[in-house]
């Protein structure tokens, strides 16, 4: 980690520019294509009546905290997280909480709904249970993830947002701002009434 504020500031560019997107396929868009792809899912969810639901863990809910509460208010998609504490306390106690998000995601989840899985690691067992439910369903799925490039949540979305780093404040950052990105844009245009 950078010593200084400038050099900090400095490693967080170049983390920036950095950010890898891929699609289902696994073939790498560019910066403006990835982000078109996850604009539309987001639109078309919109557009469709179907809901989104937003998940991680630690700072990546609070990520998607965020990201529900401009989904709701600035875009009117109707969007669900799953970090309400006394169901998912219960959960997590009788099920396990590598399971618990999976049972919401199996309550909640409909066809063409879209799951936003949020993951530093990309290894998070509730969040890949929950990806594989989702999927089952019949939704469709951006994920957010970082560490290791062959992490297993990369693999799974419709457009996967990777950040290279094995630092959790950085990638956090960047994630805060790639899920910034997509609402501000959907303010600016937004999906149809």
């Amino acid at each position: 980690m950078s010593a200084t504020l400038t050099s900090y500031l400095r490693d967080l560019t170049r983390l920036f520019d950095s950010v890898e997107i891929r699609n289902a396929a696994g073939e790498i868009l560019p910066a403006e294509e990835g982000a078109k792809a996850a604009l539309d899912l987001i639109r078309s969810t919109k557009t469709s009546g179907c809901k989104a639901m937003v998940i991680g863990n630690g700072g990546s809910a609070a990520i998607a905290s965020h990201l529900q509460n401009d989904l709701c208010k600035s875009v009117g998609l109707q969007t669900l997280v799953f970090t309400e504490q006394p169901l998912l306390t219960a959960l997590a106690n009788d099920d396990g909480y590598q399971s618990a998000y999976q049972s919401l995601v199996k309550l909640w989840a409909g066809a063409g709904d879209l799951l936003i899985a949020i993951s530093s690691s990309g290894r998070s067992e509730n969040i890949l249970r929950s990806v594989r439910s989702a999927r089952e369903t019949g939704c469709r799925i951006i994920t957010l993830s970082a560490f290791a490039p062959d992490n297993p949540l990369r693999q799974t979305g419709d457009v996967n947002f990777y950040v290279p780093s094995t630092e959790y404040g950085p990638v956090e950052i960047v994630h805060a701002a790639l899920a910034q990105y997509l609402t501000d844009m959907l303010k600016i245009n937004p999906p149809p009434k």
